[in-house]
C-alpha cells in the first residue's frame, strides 16, 4: 500500500499536536491513506501525556522564563521535552488494519524502523520492554500511540542532542536545586545520537525517512486545505486552550 509523506516542518507544540489530530481524523474518515510525518519543534516544548496533570509534572514558571511551550498531547505516556533543533519526531497515522494488530506490535513496527535508521548511522539501539529504544541501557527514543474511530496514531521522538540541565529545570524531578548528582543520575538514563555518532541532525532525519519508507511506494502530499483548516481550528480552540492543558 502506498504511503503518503508530509513534507518535513518545524512548528510550535500546539501546531504539531493539532496537525496530528487533524490527520488522524482525515485517515479515520477515509480522506487519506497511511501517513508519515517527520517534524521538529520550535520553540522548545514540554508535552504531557493525555492523562497527566500539567501542574504536577512541569515547572511552569521556569518554562515561561525560558520561553518553552507547554502542551498536552492526545496520546498517552509520560512527560517529554522536545528540544528545538535537538530532536526529530515522527508520526504515523493509519487505519487499524494497515498496521500490525495490537499495541505492542504497533510499537515494534515503528521502533524497528528507528532501530534500522540509527544502525545506519552507527548507533546500536535495542527495544525496552514497552515502547522506548535504549543504547547501553539509556533511552534514545520515546514512543506513544492512541486510537480513535478505527485509526491509529503512532508517534515518538528521537534524541539528537540532549540538554540534561534544561530537562531537569523544566520537568519537576525534585523540590531541591539541581545538583551535580542529579545531572549525573539523569545522564545515566538518557543518551542521544550526537554522543554515539558523528552524524548530523539532517543525516538522522534522512535516515529515518529512508527507514520508514523502505520497501514502500510513497508520495509526498502536503496537508490539504481541509486538513490545514481543521488543524488551525484545533490549535486555537483546543490545544492553546487552558481548559485542555490544565483542567485534568
Amino acid at each position: 500500500m502506498e504511503l503518503r509523506t508530509i513534507p518535513y516542518s518545524v512548528n510550535s507544540a500546539y501546531a504539531n499536536i493539532a496537525t496530528d489530530h487533524a490527520l488522524l481524523e482525515s485517515v479515520a474518515k477515509g480522506n487519506s491513506y497511511m501517513v508519515l510525518r517527520l517534524y521538529s519543534w520550535k520553540p522548545s516544548a514540554v508535552s504531557v501525556g493525555r492523562f497527566q496533570k500539567m501542574q504536577k509534572e512541569i515547572n511552569l514558571e521556569r518554562c515561561r522564563f525560558l520561553g518553552v511551550d507547554v502542551a498536552r498531547r492526545i496520546t498517552g505516556g509520560g512527560v517529554a521535552y522536545h528540544n528545538a533543533e535537538g530532536v526529530i519526531s515522527y508520526s504515523i497515522i493509519a487505519k487499524e488494519g494497515e498496521l500490525p494488530e495490537g499495541i505492542q506490535r504497533c510499537y515494534a513496527y515503528s521502533t524497528s524502523a528507528i532501530r534500522d535508521a540509527l544502525s545506519s548511522l552507527g548507533v546500536r539501539a535495542e527495544p525496552s520492554p514497552i515502547n522506548d529504544l535504549l543504547v547501553d541501557g539509556k533511552v534514545i527514543s520515546e514512543n506513544t500511540q492512541t486510537r480513535r474511530e478505527g485509526a491509529v496514531l503512532l508517534q515518538g521522538t528521537i534524541f539528537y542532542k540532549v540538554d540534561i540541565r534544561k530537562i531537569l529545570s523544566v520537568i519537576k524531578v525534585s523540590n531541591n536545586e539541581i545538583s551535580e548528582d542529579m545531572v549525573k543520575s539523569a545522564a545515566e538514563r538518557i543518551t542521544d545520537v550526537q554522543s554515539n555518532s558523528h552524524a548530523s541532525i539532517n543525516e538522522l532525519r534522512e535516515a529515518l525517512f529512508s527507514s520508514f519508507t523502505m520497501g514502500r511506494a510513497w508520495q509526498e502530499k502536503p496537508l490539504t486545505d481541509e486538513e490545514k483548516g481543521r488543524s488551525l481550528e484545533l490549535e486555537e480552540t483546543v490545544y492553546r486552550n487552558d481548559e485542555w492543558n490544565f483542567d485534568r
